[in-house]
């Protein structure tokens, strides 16, 4: 093989621009809108503002012995929401020199690991037992509550264009329409229960996956799903890709150690196909894919980062987590990877020209 394409395959993605360490394993993290901070909280309880680029860090609270196991920032950058074993949601505004805490939502009793900002609103989502709150930053009122019923809610999601919101739990997802919470939930049924809820970017295709070992995807407006099934157990995260404008969108999912990507096959009849991807050798704690483009990012317990070319083959391994990685995250932008790991290591690379062949 010419020397030339040797030297190509080992051109990296991405380059390590940053790090530094949480008291404790990390929890959970996200990155403002225009890429520049980065939230991240512990299983100690402590949540930090940081800005990578010039190392500067915020501490919005300190460790006090109860796990912060959700951390979003608002569409437009200016709040940060947090929620988590204390039953609390702290909402501050950071888009100022010094970030102040806006208000603390208690709900006694209860965990608090599922929230999600509006896609284009500050209307905060989270859940407490078998309710969803919707709470206007803002205006700082409830804007509804939501009853799922059956069961706590195990996930939430915003449609893409903020019209709808989808609630995972037991045996079946239920949709509200936003433009009147009062209406009765559009509901599909599931079997077990839906633990993770993921629209695709474009809105038309939404999957849920199961503790029974299944992933199901429907197409917008039609009530039948796809059902992949055959996993190790139960599916606990999904990542959808960007759609091209003559393909639908791969859907990732993770189970155990296994991640499978789903294609769409140009047969409606043929459904989803997969490819597995087997190299992890220890629990995939996260995946995602990079923004408009087919490179996923997956990391386990097993210490490695894999950035996989088209979803296909390792384009690059990336480690800093000697205990195992907990939670990773790209910038909007697609230009930077954060990822949190057990030992309460906080690592960003940042993508090199060398790297673009990789995506």
């Amino acid at each position: 093989m010419p020397r030339n394409i040797l030297k190509k395959k080992k051109q990296t993605v991405l380059q390590q621009l940053w790090n530094t360490r949480l008291s404790d394993y990390v929890t959970a993290i996200a990155w403002s809108p225009d890429g520049t901070q980065l939230a991240a909280s512990s299983g100690a309880g402590e949540i930090v503002l940081y800005t990578p680029a010039t190392d500067e860090s915020i501490c919005l609270q300190p460790s006090q012995g109860k796990s912060v196991d959700a951390l979003a920032i608002s569409a437009d950058g200016k709040f940060l929401a947090a929620g988590g074993q204390a039953g609390t949601v702290c909402i501050w505004q950071i888009d100022r020199d010094s970030p102040t805490l806006l208000t603390t939502l208690e709900h006694a009793r209860t965990w608090i690991d599922r929230l999600q900002w509006h896609p284009s609103s500050p209307e905060l989502a989270f859940s407490f037992g078998r309710y969803v709150q919707v709470w206007h930053a803002v205006e700082q009122t409830v804007v509804t509550t939501l009853n799922f019923e059956d069961s706590s809610v195990l996930d939430l999601a915003w449609h893409p264009q903020g019209k709808e919101l989808s609630l995972g739990g037991n045996q079946s997802i239920k949709t509200w329409q936003c433009q009147d919470w009062d209406k009765d939930p559009d509901m599909r049924e599931v079997g077990g229960a839906s633990v993770e809820v993921a629209w695709s970017p474009d809105g038309k295709y939404l999957a849920s996956g199961n503790n029974d070992r299944a992933v199901l995807v429907w197409e917008k407006e039609y009530p039948a799903p796809w059902r992949m099934q055959g996993f190790p157990g139960k599916v606990r995260q999904l990542a959808w890709s960007n759609p091209t404008v003559r393909d639908a969108p791969l859907l990732a999912s993770i189970s155990v150690e296994g991640v499978v990507v789903w294609t769409k096959a140009a047969d409606e009849a043929a459904g989803w196909t997969p490819q597995v991807l087997e190299d992890h050798e220890g629990m995939v704690q996260a995946i995602a894919f990079q923004p408009n483009t087919l490179l996923l990012a997956s990391a386990a317990e097993d210490g490695r980062l894999y950035l996989w070319q088209k979803a296909r083959r390792i384009a690059q391994t990336l480690k800093g987590a000697a205990a195992g990685f907990s939670c990773l995250t790209w910038s909007n932008q697609g230009t930077a990877l954060a990822a949190g790991g057990s030992g309460g290591e906080l690592l960003v690379w940042t993508e090199t020209t060398k790297g673009r062949g990789f995506k």
